[in-house]
């Protein structure tokens, strides 16, 4: 599965305005509800779950809420950069500002756990968080992570 399916220049937010953890959440379940053609509130309601199974805030400023719909009928990537942190409940303690929400269909599986698997990777590198953080906008952050999976990969 290649980085470019999970997601598409739309679906990133280079500048998103939240006050909350909630706030951020509602905000990638509508944008996740626009390319999906879910419903915004299924969305949210599914990762407002997975988060009370336990924070999604993985630490270093990143956050990966992923959970699995009926009626999807793919892996689907919605990311934003915060343009202030938030608190998040993360394994560190530390506020997040970067988010990648995973959506997955209910009977993905091993994809599931491979797509969540390629986001950390991609997260995991110092450098192109950097860099993330850095770009002006949606095209740019697209770029950086189609062009470092492809390399974490290789």
């Amino acid at each position: 599965m290649d980085f470019e399916t999970l997601i598409e220049p739309a679906a990133i937010l280079p500048g998103l305005r939240a006050n909350s953890k909630k706030q951020v959440l509602q905000e990638l379940a509508e944008k996740a509800a626009e390319i999906t053609g879910l419903t915004e509130r299924e969305i949210f309601e599914t990762i407002l779950q997975r988060e009370k199974l336990g924070s999604t805030g993985v630490g270093n400023g990143i956050a990966i809420p992923h959970g699995k719909l009926p009626s999807l009928d793919r892996i689907v990537g919605v990311f934003a950069r915060l343009s202030r942190p938030v608190e998040f409940d993360a394994l560190d303690d530390q506020p997040v500002d970067l988010v990648f929400l995973l959506l997955a269909p209910e009977g993905s599986g091993a994809d599931h756990l491979k797509a969540l698997s390629k986001v950390a990777r991609l997260l995991r590198n110092p450098e192109t968080v950097a860099n993330i953080r850095g770009s002006r906008d949606a095209g740019s952050i697209y770029s950086l992570m189609t062009t470092a999976a492809t390399q974490n990969a290789a």
